[in-house]
């Protein structure tokens, strides 16, 4: 049962009593097939631009030279677009021409999938031409008629396939996803900003193992070779069961699905091709794999365009994923201060999802030290324990007034004080702390 909402029944009923077509199309109305609640409505209609214009008091020319108006209703806008022909596409994303026609039909056909082809209203009912309904149902995503077509017109489609697969627990239909091998180079002329939001969707979704896909179809030896470095690389180690890139999917399916949790396991040990060794009984090793695995976090995040504090969270995840505290508080506030809390916070999240990645080896050992290293910390906050310079009981004032003068040597005091409080946190008083301030100024 797809329920519009009142606002785009009514933006419909408009258009017909004004003797057009109209009705909600694509993503709104596979969502409602799925019981889902649409992140917005389109609408397409038979009705020109200039034509719409005239319908509605309040509207905006979003994209009008391709169809597009938006239709402004109780402070939200709804797009109203023209059924259309896609001319040719010159760059494998815009058409280079759009011819408009009053064929709904024809304007379905332009479309990606056929989950994605369905159109809407409560006088017709359902207009499902390309059996979008019925791939619903068999939990299958397929291009509209000829997948390599749909591909060449826009090659970020290829990608989409895998992100619609992967957040609906979908398969990819044969020839689709053969249409997907085929062209998977033509992704090198697709800006890294549209392959950066089509990848954070598809690793933050319930199916972060359609990696897998992603190598498999070719996508990721163009947008992401390290992936495949890491698919060839065996580990032969008692703490491993998996491949590199096996633990990397893993991984990633043994953590929530937020975007900085989830690309750090991503990339936790993408450096682990470059820094395998092999030892005399033919045991491998990555040392220095957590640095090296870093510098790649950071070079592709940035080359995707991942904005400063997606790459600053991540890179660091990703370098100290491996870092070993002591579940006591002295170290666990040093670890505190050296990483910042919020890093820390995510950290044993990263450290669990790495171990149920690995093999049983010592399994309930790790996990049992991660879970002994969260409930210091919870003591340590509970307990109000410094370990950030904000938090210390004298500030820089306090020390000018007890005789030091402004200057690097007053921030070297501070430093010190700091380092004394984390591990001696009864110290952290005032009177206390200016006492061993003034002790080693005079």
């Amino acid at each position: 049962m797809i329920r519009l909402p009142e606002d785009v029944a009514d933006i419909i009923e408009q258009l017909q009593k004004a003797g057009y077509e109209g009705y909600a199309v694509g993503g709104c109305i596979r969502d409602s097939i799925l019981g889902r609640i649409p992140n917005d409505w389109d609408i397409t209609t038979s009705a020109l631009p200039r034509q719409v214009k005239a319908l509605f008091p309040r509207t905006i020319d979003t994209g009008i030279q391709h169809g597009t108006v938006t239709v402004m209703r109780n402070h939200t806008g709804y797009e109203v677009t023209t059924y259309r022909i896609d001319g040719e596409y010159e760059d494998a994303r815009h058409p280079k021409e759009v011819t408009f026609t009053a064929d709904l039909t024809e304007d379905l056909k332009r479309r990606d999938f056929t989950i994605n082809a369905m159109a809407y209203n409560d006088r017709v009912g359902l207009v499902d031409v390309f059996g979008g309904q019925e791939d619903l149902q068999k939990g299958v995503i397929r291009a509209v008629g000829d997948a390599k077509e749909r591909f060449t017109e826009d090659a970020l489609r290829m990608l989409r396939a895998v992100r619609f697969a992967a957040q609906l627990g979908y398969t990819i239909e044969e020839n689709t996803q053969q249409a997907i091998k085929e062209l998977a180079p033509n992704l090198q002329r697709i800006s890294a900003e549209r392959i950066q939001a089509e990848l954070v969707k598809l690793v933050t979704s319930n199916h972060p193992e359609h990696m897998k896909v992603l190598y498999e179809t070719g996508i990721t030896t163009q947008i992401l070779p390290q992936f495949d470095r890491m698919m060839a690389t065996e580990q032969h180690n008692p703490h491993h069961c998996f491949g590199v890139g096996v633990h990397t999917i893993v991984a990633m399916q043994h953590i929530r699905p937020d975007k900085v949790l989830r690309l750090a396991m991503l990339f936790h040990d993408s450096g682990k091709p470059a820094c395998k060794t092999t030892d005399e009984k033919g045991i491998d090793h990555f040392h220095g794999h957590a640095d090296r695995s870093c510098e790649i976090a950071t070079t592709v995040l940035r080359e995707l365009k991942f904005d400063n504090d997606t790459i600053h969270k991540v890179s660091m995840l990703v370098k100290y994923h491996d870092y070993k505290v002591i579940p006591q508080p002295k170290y666990v506030r040093r670890a505190l201060n050296k990483l910042g809390e919020d890093i820390f916070v995510m950290l044993p999240e990263v450290k669990r999802a790495d171990v149920l990645a690995q093999s049983s080896f010592q399994r309930e050992e790790k996990l049992a030290e991660i879970e002994a290293l969260m409930m210091v910390y919870e003591q340590v906050k509970e307990q109000e324990q410094c370990f950030l310079m904000k938090d210390l009981a004298v500030t820089g004032s306090d020390l000018i007034a007890a005789g030091f003068a402004p200057g690097p040597a007053l921030g070297k005091c501070l430093k010190q004080l700091l380092d004394i409080v984390i591990d001696e946190p009864e110290k952290n008083q005032k009177e206390i702390l200016l006492e061993i301030a003034r002790e080693s100024i005079f």
